[in-house]
């Protein structure tokens, strides 16, 4: 057997390569949409793809699998509860996928989606231990799929978290404790709220460890994968409709066009927006006003999705030579809308001081003294419910940064803002769509709750 897990750390999205090597035959498990590297990797050792697995329809990134089937071949497979606008395979709980000696069994684990399906690997037909189960959202290392993303088109979360319940405790885990867990995400995925930093375990340590498999019943259950968890990204409810839908295929390989300052702001004021994915150091001490820091350097197409409507129309601000990978991680959500990027942007912005502002940034050592002199300042967490459980400033408004763009009426616009994150990445993105929606005084506060907890505790 060939196993290959693929990690994408920036969407913390683990898919995965399934061949037999006695007859070249081969299965992609939950691809993400820029599939070269599946193709290469099996071509390399040999193999076939013949079949394009997705465990649910995924909510957090927009699937390859028409992508991979345009590109090999491959059917394109989903539970047969799923209903798709292309054609795919209707797979029944209990189906046997055979690769020749490599064997999958299908299992319906509805629960965080009603498609929900996991996937025994088998090395050989009658093993009497998998290799492993690849789990989808159904079970993660550490937690489990939260059942209340779907609330908005029609499912309640205790009618999933009924079924999440049940799929956990009569399909997983009984199997074997050595069988390998292999879910579809990791840690910082907001499909759940206390991944884990690994990237596969086993059943056995997942039913000693696991929070969510240690609940005595039912309301038990519901209560503890419920609670705490972080506001979905807007653009889930978008991407979980389309990988159920025909739409155009990504061409990795299409360099966005590059644009003139006066061609790139002349789209702006068309309608279009500047996502400028520097290092938050380097977007404080210049930017263009107007433009949104979601650094590439950290989860840049997840928090776009939270601050971007997927229709919007996309200028880049990039370091160069950076301009197709950007393109193509917002093309992993779906966000397909990048008209270009600014030619040169530090040569751009040198010649045009009259389009450039920097970042106001307030120490951790003075925002104490600052909130006591300053009336009305409005101090503002946009960190997740669980970070907050570990320590705020006082007087703190909490508003989630996924939340900002909805939540940014609560904050008065003629007032002072102070923003924090844990560190500064969120911060400089809050503060970024403040001031592009007209908010005069915004500051971020330099290195974030990090830095004033280590100066408080001492």
């Amino acid at each position: 057997m060939i196993f290959v897990q693929y990690y994408l750390d920036c969407l913390s999205h683990a898919s995965y390569l399934v061949g037999d090597e006695t007859t070249g035959r081969a299965v992609v498990v939950d691809p993400r949409r820029d599939i070269d590297e599946y193709v290469a990797d099996a071509e390399a050792a040999g193999l076939t793809i013949e079949l394009v697995l997705e465990t649910h329809f995924h909510a957090d990134f927009l699937s390859g699998h028409l992508e991979l089937a345009e590109a090999t071949g491959a059917e394109i497979g989903f539970s047969s509860v799923a209903e798709t606008e292309f054609p795919s395979r209707k797979l029944e709980d209990g189906e046997i996928i055979s690769l020749g000696e490599v064997q999958l069994e299908i299992l319906h684990t509805p629960g965080h989606t009603p498609e929900s399906m996991s996937i025994v690997v088998s090395e050989h037909a009658g093993d009497e231990v998998p290799y492993g189960v690849l789990t989808g959202d159904t079970l993660f290392i550490g937690d489990v799929g939260r059942p209340d993303l779907l609330a908005s088109i029609g499912f309640t979360r205790e009618e999933l978290g009924e079924k999440l319940y049940d799929s956990l405790h009569t399909k997983l885990m009984p199997l074997p404790g050595a069988t390998r867990v292999y879910p579809a995400h990791g840690a910082g995925s907001a499909c759940g709220k206390n991944l884990s930093t690994e990237t596969w375990s086993t059943i056995a340590e997942q039913m000693d460890t696991n929070y969510a498999l240690q609940a005595k019943d039912r309301s038990e259950f519901l209560e503890l994968v419920t609670e705490g968890q972080a506001p979905a990204p807007d653009y889930f409810v978008y991407d979980a409709v389309l990988n159920r839908k025909h739409r155009p295929l990504l061409d990795e390989a299409d360099i966005p066009e590059p644009l003139s300052l006066a061609t790139a702001m002349q789209k702006v004021s068309e309608g279009a927006l500047l996502v400028d994915g520097r290092d938050l150091e380097d977007f404080g001490h210049g930017h263009l006003i107007g433009s949104i820091n979601v650094g590439l350097e950290g989860r840049f197409s997840e928090y776009v999705g939270s601050s971007v409507s997927p229709e919007t129309e996309i200028v880049l601000v990039v370091d160069p030579g950076l301009e197709l990978e950007a393109k193509n991680r917002l093309g992993r959500i779906g966000f397909d809308h990048v008209v270009g990027y600014v030619a040169n942007p530090l040569a751009a912005m040198f010649d045009n001081p009259d389009l450039v502002a920097r970042s106001s940034r307030v120490p951790a050592a003075e925002i104490d003294r600052l909130a006591a002199e300053t009336d009305n300042l409005q101090i503002v967490d946009v960190r997740n419910p669980a970070e907050v459980e570990e320590g705020e400033i006082d007087g703190s408004l909490k508003i989630p940064v996924s939340a900002i763009p909805s939540r940014m009426d609560e904050l008065d616009p003629d007032l002072p803002v102070v923003i924090y994150c844990a560190g500064g990445y969120r911060s400089s993105l809050a503060a970024s769509i403040l001031r592009a929606n007209g908010f005069s005084d915004v500051s971020e506060l330099v290195g974030g709750y990090t830095a004033y907890s280590a100066l408080t505790s001492v």
